[in-house]
């Protein structure tokens, strides 16, 4: 599998989960990656079960830290070369429950976090050469962002502007940078572990394809729209969730 051979990859949000199956899938394709998250121990395990770092390396830090960003950029810079494709997997829910009563701190929170921390990282990756390469972006939204998600009805929020935020890059960053998003419904994560932890059969009955996402699901799309396959793709956002928004819910 070379779909991505030569290709220099940003994926944030990636010691664990979909992050992590993203970076996975990448380097099998042949392309390099630099990983990034919160907690350096994870990140450094990570980048092991990548094959070290001839092929991965890892920066730790916050998404929504300007400095942060910078440094994971001169990093790869220094180590593989410009930035060609980048995923925008940072996000955070620190709030559960109906808008009405919603924390205002945590709804500032999400919006510098889950919307300006990804515009931030397209800019570093703008000046790590992403535009000069012909790269791609791909930003993890969420189908809380497609329909109505009651008690995470403000991730929604922000993944919805995540949306809107992708189609207006695509259209300032072409011809050069092509700019998509996926919007997964329920993955089997530790991030969205409270959404089917204990009633994962239940959960997954309201599923036409009658099972969760897991990982893997998400990381052969974002695949698929870094690659030339995908090279006349801009500005869409691909719904990966088995069928659910056609029933009328998304949990």
């Amino acid at each position: 599998m070379t779909q991505l051979a030569g290709l220099v990859a940003i994926v944030t949000g990636a010691s664990r989960g979909i992050g992590f199956a993203i970076a996975q899938r990448f380097v099998a394709e042949g392309a390099k990656v630099a990983i990034t998250g919160r907690d350096a121990a994870a990140l450094d395990n990570a980048v092991k079960d990548l094959g070290g770092p001839d092929v991965a390396i890892a920066v730790a830090g916050k998404g929504d830290d300007s400095d942060h960003r910078a440094e994971v950029v001169d990093t790869v810079l220094g180590a593989f070369g410009p930035v060609t494709l980048l995923v925008n997997n940072i996000g955070i829910n620190p709030a559960y429950g109906p808008l009405g009563t919603l924390d205002l701190g945590a709804a500032r929170k999400m919006v510098d976090v889950n919307l300006l921390g990804t515009l931030g990282w397209v800019q570093e990756a703008l000046r790590g050469g992403l535009a000069e390469a012909g790269g791609s972006i791909v930003n993890i939204s969420s189908v809380s962002g497609v329909r109505p998600a009651p008690g995470i009805g403000f991730y929604g929020v922000t993944k919805a502007a995540l949306i809107h935020l992708t189609e207006e890059l695509a259209v300032e960053l072409a011809p050069k940078v092509r700019v998509n998003a996926v919007a997964p419904a329920v993955v089997k994560t530790r991030f969205a572990t409270a959404l089917y932890e204990g009633r994962e059969e239940q959960v997954a009955a309201g599923y036409p394809l009658q099972r969760l996402g897991v990982p893997e699901d998400v990381a052969g799309a974002v695949t698929f729209l870094c690659s030339r396959d995908a090279s006349w793709i801009t500005g869409q956002t691909i719904v990966l969730d088995g069928g659910v928004t056609l029933t009328g819910t998304v949990q």
